[in-house]
């Protein structure tokens, strides 16, 4: 299940699903503590009109969920055929306060005048085991409290003519074998239960009197705060502002940030604009205020797995920050790489994932490798922060910044992977591949990993530290003039690695692998005329493209990743594809390139989000959408395309 909508203000995020519900909730920070429970239940919309009742998600509605093109503000609507409604949603995350607000147009389409009842259900998972919380409602200001410890959830609503909710319910859902307090709303009464604690949900209640054709408004907010005095604070602001006004704001906040882009945007085609822009403010909706960029906010992967995609991967967040910067952005790629000053370690290696607050996050590598003691890294995760962090520092100059990144960061990291090489190969030494997967010496990793050491040598020089540069450039040159080990002749191509086993025998991964031709593309450009190079480029062509009905590029060989069929080598993915595209137009031919755009694009949803991978036959979505690292790809092949002659 997907996300259609994500929006965000770097301190609250909120997912919408295909129905336009809330399904995830982030807050304090993105993607860290999602007080949804969205594995089993989400915040339901529901309606009552002449005897009759039905839930948002029922199957029985007309709905279509997207969002505009210059603001990050929802547009849903939802027509019920028997009902004779229609529901308009505008939906948004204030730019400056920590609440979500929506906005709902309810239209009578029926030929009589009808009272009409909406029903907001709130389902918050504060605690962690979701049975310690509690909701209360407060009389006099007329709202929902949801609380535990310091998570203050205030929750109101009001019509057109600020009229507040009539009636309430507060109960407890999966436990004790009480499926919801939702339920109390289907017969359009609720009981008005003061207070529960536990696992808790609730209900309010609004009515509206509608004319035939005529139609009425909803406003609906949810404050998230440290405390009742904060959260209350917050709603009356917003409400003494007026929603519509604080919705202005929020789409004039969007719109300046998006200016900051104006020159790249402009010069892509109408027909690709919205959807260049729509992937701008997804990257950002992922970006948190303190630095932190996660993968995907999309929880629903936790139906299917063993976590969510909601980490900061330095990989992910380097090669997205790259793409930024390439567009004139400098504020959210200077937090990351704070971020990363904080959080890498003391020997100069940047771990597996982070979480936003800073702290490690889980991992699948181990600390030994057949017995033997190994770091539980990827290297080309700490070489890719130092080439985006290079990239910025030659758009946006900064001598006191680059010092300090210099000092902290650059060199820690240079010294680490300068000294990380094996002295039998002169290659670095194994860490586990791009895709987390394999442990070994991997074509991807030696050539980004050459690439940060000749950037670092060169940030060294900019500052006259002549003995580090001469010191990280001699083992850039180290290892290029290894790097021929890893190209096998008999096939004739790279092959995705090899492994320098205990007994000091090389052991090589023959795999074909799209992340090989990405390591060359982007990061040895000078290498694309190579005949190595291009013989390995017709290989991804030949093997990884068009493998299946879907056609697309898949990541390597038998990737068995969220692979369902498995009569295909994998599931085609939307990076490893606009990567094809991206060499077709550096080789000249736009034609092709363009037709893997349009494959690309054919696979999102109507509000334009990309997943992470496809079936390899219906095409349909699979794992987590939105993928940031999609969307990134997403803007660079466009950037790309519209610059090839």
């Amino acid at each position: 299940m997907a996300r259609p909508v994500m929006l965000s203000n770097g301190s609250m995020m909120v997912g919408l699903n295909e129905f336009g519900l809330v399904h995830d909730f982030y807050f304090p920070f993105v993607g860290q503590e999602n007080l949804t429970n969205a594995r089993s239940l989400q915040h339901l919309v529901g309606v009552w009109t002449d005897d009759k009742f039905a839930w948002l998600d029922n199957g029985e509605w007309q709905i279509s969920v997207d969002f505009e093109t210059d603001s990050l503000v929802s547009i849903i609507t939802a027509e019920h055929p028997g009902l004779h409604l229609r529901l308009e949603f505008t939906d948004f995350v204030d730019s400056e306060y920590t609440a979500f607000c929506r906005q709902i147009k309810i239209t009578n389409l029926a030929e009589q005048q009808r009272e009409v009842r909406i029903f907001m259900h709130q389902v918050f998972t504060i605690s962690r085991r979701g049975r310690t919380d509690t909701a209360l409602f407060v009389p006099g200001k007329n709202y929902l409290y949801d609380y535990k410890g310091r998570c203050a959830l205030l929750i109101s609503a009001c019509d057109g003519q600020n009229k507040p909710f009539d009636q309430f319910a507060i109960g407890n859902y999966g436990i004790e074998g009480k499926e919801g307090t939702y339920k109390d709303a289907e017969d359009g009464q609720l009981e008005g239960n003061l207070v529960e604690h536990g696992s808790v949900d609730s209900v309010i209640r609004n009515v509206l009197n509608l004319e035939p054709g005529a139609s009425g408004q909803l406003d609906y907010i949810v404050v998230a705060s440290f405390s009742q005095l904060d959260a209350e604070s917050i709603h009356d602001t917003i409400f003494e502002h007026g929603l519509h006004a604080r919705l202005d704001s929020t789409r004039d906040y969007w719109r300046e940030w998006l200016k900051v882009g104006e020159s790249a945007t402009d010069k892509i085609d109408e027909k690709h604009r919205p959807v260049f822009k729509k992937s701008m403010m997804l990257i950002k909706a992922h970006i948190d205020k303190r630095g932190g960029i996660i993968a995907s906010g999309d929880s629903s992967i936790y139906n299917y797995g063993r976590d969510y995609y909601s980490y900061v991967w330095p990989r992910d967040g380097a090669l997205t920050m790259m793409t930024l910067i390439r567009l004139g952005y400098s504020h959210e790629p200077r937090r990351f790489f704070e971020f990363c000053i904080d959080t890498v370690n003391p020997a100069g290696y940047m771990m597996h994932k982070y979480q936003v607050d800073r702290s490690i996050g889980s991992t699948w590598h181990p600390l030994m490798h057949r017995h033997h003691p190994e770091l539980a890294i990827q290297e080309d995760e700490t070489a890719l922060v130092i080439c985006a962090l290079y990239e910025y520092l030659q758009k946006f100059p900064d001598d006191k910044f680059r010092q300090f990144a210099y000092d902290s960061l650059v060199r820690p990291a240079a010294n680490f992977m300068s000294r990380f090489i094996d002295e039998q190969t002169n290659l670095p030494h194994a860490s586990y591949d791009l895709w987390e997967e394999r442990f070994g010496t991997h074509t991807f990793t030696v050539v980004v990993t050459k690439s940060a050491l000749s950037r670092a040598a060169e940030i060294a020089r900019q500052l006259g530290n002549s003995e580090s540069a001469e010191t990280w450039q001699a083992a850039a040159d180290r290892i290029s003039g290894a790097i021929h080990q890893l190209y096998n002749q008999e096939l004739g191509r790279y092959r995705k690695g090899q492994y320098l086993n205990l007994e000091s025998q090389l052991e090589y991964d023959d795999t074909a692998d799209t992340s090989t031709l990405l390591g060359f593309m982007e990061f040895d450009p000078q290498s694309l005329s190579a005949t190595e190079v291009l013989k390995t480029a017709e290989t991804v062509e030949s093997v990884l493209y068009n493998s299946s009905p879907s056609g697309g590029v898949v990541r390597y060989e038998h990737d068995n990743y969220f692979l369902s069929r498995q009569e295909y080598l994998g599931n085609p993915w939307i990076i490893c594809t606009l990567w094809l595209a991206q060499f077709y137009l550096k080789a000249g031919q736009k034609d092709k390139a363009g037709g893997l755009i349009d494959w690309c694009l054919s696979t999102a949803l109507p509000s334009s989000v990309l997943a992470e991978q496809v079936d390899p036959v219906d095409k349909n979505q699979v794992g987590v959408s939105p993928l940031v690292w999609s969307h990134a790809e997403l803007v660079n092949t466009l950037l790309e395309f519209y610059s090839a002659g």
